[in-house]
């Protein structure tokens, strides 16, 4: 288990209450009462670093190296009814986005979701979770043939941001995003967009417009992120936290400006302290709101779902 710096205190806890356990079993003392209490301090403490996080504790938490990635979603939640489909059928198979058929129940869904790497080999493989244009592109395809077929589309979020290197400029990244963000608001199924980790600038939008937008406790959505801000604005990246308040990009500044539709709750301690609890509660969210939007027409859908987007940044003086 990794520890970020705010969780210290709750690692020393930890490995005091592992040495207690030892003791007991080591030896004739009774070390009950000492376990108990140092249990009830472990408790306390984790209620209370979590209970007030900032902004730029949130952005680690979202980047934590044992949180689950996508495919470890959809693992869980469809078990061995995923379907991985490649290929944008014009360039490659972009590995930083991830797609494919699955089953909730006896309902079958469109998952499309950005796929980091759990160890250096892995993140070079899908490069970060930063997608080509060919990934945006594969999961418009995918999108379209949900469509065709009437399958709702849930998708993941999960970037640092789309790859903006040289080669993506030059196949077209811009548009590839804007065609995304164009078709997905007309689209005649269902969309259910979830947040589980960063929601970097364009590379999340392209796959992130939806019927209902949920976000995880702890992440974050965001033009930029709080590094990048920093270095732009005051030209380093000390001001990190400065800036991740500033950018109001956590999930609660999130819904209050009402850029989501609703906050999922994680366990204490984040989505990766109690995987299989997040990942029912992930499942249950999404049953819960696609028999809300299966009740709606296609013209309904898109009609919401255009108002919904239209009057977002609208301000009454």
């Amino acid at each position: 288990m990794e520890y970020l710096d705010f969780e210290l205190p709750i690692k020393e806890l930890e490995e005091q209450l592992d040495k207690c356990v030892i003791i007991g079993e080591e030896s004739d003392v009774d070390v009950t009462e000492t376990c108990k209490q140092i249990e009830k301090k472990l408790a306390e403490t984790r209620k209370e670093i979590y209970k007030g996080l900032t902004a730029w504790q949130r952005v680690q938490l979202s980047r934590h190296p044992n949180r689950p990635y996508t495919l470890d979603y959809i693992k869980a939640i469809c078990g061995d009814t995923f379907l991985e489909l490649h290929g944008d059928r014009t360039v490659r198979d972009d590995k930083a986005m991830i797609g494919g058929l699955g089953k909730i129940g006896d309902q079958s869904f469109m998952l499309i979701g950005q796929q980091k790497g759990f160890n250096t080999k892995t993140r070079q493989y899908r490069n970060f979770g930063m997608a080509n244009p060919e990934g945006y592109r594969k999961a418009l395809r995918l999108m379209k043939s949900a469509e065709k077929f009437d399958i709702p589309v849930v998708c993941f979020v999960d970037t640092p941001g789309a790859y903006a290197g040289i080669e993506a400029e030059e196949r077209g990244q811009g548009e590839a995003i804007a065609r995304n963000i164009l078709e997905m608001t007309r689209l005649k199924v269902p969309i259910i967009v979830v947040i589980i980790g960063e929601g970097a600038s364009g590379g999340a939008l392209g796959i992130g417009v939806g019927d209902k937008v949920l976000m995880l406790e702890n992440t974050w959505y965001s033009v930029i992120s709080p590094e990048s801000c920093s270095s732009i604005l005051w030209r380093s990246w000390e001001y990190k936290e400065q800036a991740a308040e500033a950018l109001k990009l956590t999930a609660p500044d999130m819904k209050k400006l009402k850029m989501i539709d609703e906050i999922v709750k994680e366990p204490i301690g984040g989505a990766h302290s109690n995987r299989e609890k997040t990942f029912e509660t992930v499942k249950n969210k999404i049953v819960t709101h696609f028999k809300e939007l299966e009740k709606l027409s296609p013209k309904e859908l898109v009609e919401q779902r255009m108002e919904k987007y239209s009057n977002m940044g609208v301000f009454n003086g």
